[in-house]
């Protein structure tokens, strides 16, 4: 598994599912056009950028670089690296019919075609040592509160909104995030001051 810096941006689910198993950082889906009008994505994908930069990983046909482009006026050049995928014509496993312009996206490629990709891409590769660390757990967001208990929910909403995190973060999702920018002890410091 290939461990890497920056957070990487993709337009889906399967894309980010795909990536999964095989790069160990934060990915982040646009959930397609919608982050156009998702102010509230395209705040924490600014974060995170400013945090540890993010990988741009589109698909490599016309819809792909329409979000890429869009990217661009999101996120400052500096903190912002691209990744791209050849055009390779073929059908997804999991869709009925090709894509309207015939060609493969990211979850459709083999593993080694996006390895290659990322690898050639810029992005900064992490060695053992320079895991990055995901001080904050499940079992810790279980302690604090935030999930499995009773409010956990409501508590939940109650800190993404102080920290202007998209409210409709699903547990999982609203880790990642915390662990892109803030450590155990600071979010226990926040969680104090809101006295949740």
């Amino acid at each position: 598994m290939l461990t890497i810096r920056e957070a990487i941006i993709v337009e889906g689910r399967y894309d980010k599912i795909k990536l999964s198993g095989l790069v160990n950082t934060v990915i982040i889906e646009t959930g397609g056009f919608r982050v156009f009008s998702d102010k509230e994505k395209q705040s924490l994908i600014r974060r995170i950028a400013a945090q540890r930069g993010i990988l741009v990983l589109t698909d490599s046909d016309g819809a792909g670089f329409v979000i890429r482009n869009f990217l661009r006026g999101v996120v400052p050049p500096q903190q912002m690296k691209h990744c791209y995928i050849p055009q390779i014509g073929g059908k997804e496993k999991r869709k009925p019919h090709q894509s309207k312009e015939g060609l493969l996206g990211v979850e459709g490629v083999t593993d080694e075609v996006i390895l290659t990709a990322i690898q050639n891409s810029g992005a900064t590769i992490l060695g053992e040592e320079g895991l990055p660390a995901n001080d904050i757990t499940k079992a810790d967001l279980c302690l604090l509160g935030l999930t499995g208990g009773e409010n956990a929910a409501k508590k939940r909403q109650v800190l993404l909104q102080h920290l202007q995190l998209p409210t409709y973060l699903s547990v999982n999702a609203m880790l990642a995030a915390l662990n892109c920018l803030y450590s155990l002890e600071e979010l226990k410091c926040i969680l104090k001051q809101l006295q949740l």
